[in-house]
């Protein structure tokens, strides 16, 4: 399938699957690309996508961009569900340790420099992982930001040059969580404590009644992605 063919291909589906299941979309993906795989930030959305992966295709890689400064209860979710699920997700570490990034750009990059941070510890680890696959799968939701609004459930990720599945594209966070309540599935306590969204433990923060979900994320910097999405 050459580029234009691919393109009327994800055009197609992105059409036919906008009123569909998530799990629909799942089962078209992996059938139509074995080589994929899932990104796992163990959010919301995220939970609910690794359970729907699991009963559709449980041998199909999860992996997750850890950044070695997720909160305690990430790393404690990520613990929960593999061992739930009896699967092992694909840890995708920075080429740099904190110390060496400290060393290199000074300390505490994440304060002067977010999307400096951002690159070396999330960015350029997806690209190298995603290198690997041709095709991944995310929990983006239209809902969440401006940025997200015109999302597809199927696109042509130009960024890292691979096709992407967003099955939850069109949900809402009630949405996913009727999901998980009704299934029972693990998730994150810290979205139990007014963490909507939840990124590195130095630049995410409550959120407040009122605000937006995102508001705890890079508080203080005009910034509301870390640029794993286009």
């Amino acid at each position: 399938m050459n580029l234009f063919e691919k393109e009327r291909w994800i055009n197609e589906m992105a059409e036919k699957f906008e009123n569909q299941s998530p799990e629909a979309l799942i089962e078209l993906a992996v059938e139509k690309f074995p080589n994929i795989t899932l990104a796992c930030s163990f959010g919301s959305e995220d939970v609910v996508l690794v359970d729907m992966l699991q009963k559709v295709s449980p041998k199909t890689d999860i992996f997750y961009l850890d950044t070695n400064v997720h909160f305690k209860e990430t790393y404690e979710t990520r613990d929960r569900l593999q061992q739930h699920y009896g699967v092992e997700f694909v840890q995708v570490l920075p080429k740099l340790t904190l110390e060496e990034q400290a060393a290199q750009y000074g300390e505490e990059l994440w304060k002067s420099q977010p999307n400096q941070c951002c690159n070396i510890r999330k960015v350029d680890p997806l690209t190298d992982i995603l290198r690997n696959y041709d095709a991944w799968i995310t929990g983006i939701r239209r809902d969440q930001a401006p940025t997200r609004a015109n999302s597809k459930k199927v696109e042509y990720d130009t960024k890292f040059g691979l096709v992407k599945f967003n099955p939850l594209a069109a949900w809402t966070s009630e949405d996913v969580w009727n999901y998980i309540r009704n299934n029972n599935i693990i998730y994150n306590p810290l979205h139990d404590r007014n963490y909507p969204s939840i990124g590195c433990e130095h630049c995410t923060r409550q959120v407040a009644a009122g605000e937006d979900p995102r508001a705890g994320r890079w508080a203080g910097f005009e910034k509301t992605e870390c640029g794993l999405h286009k």
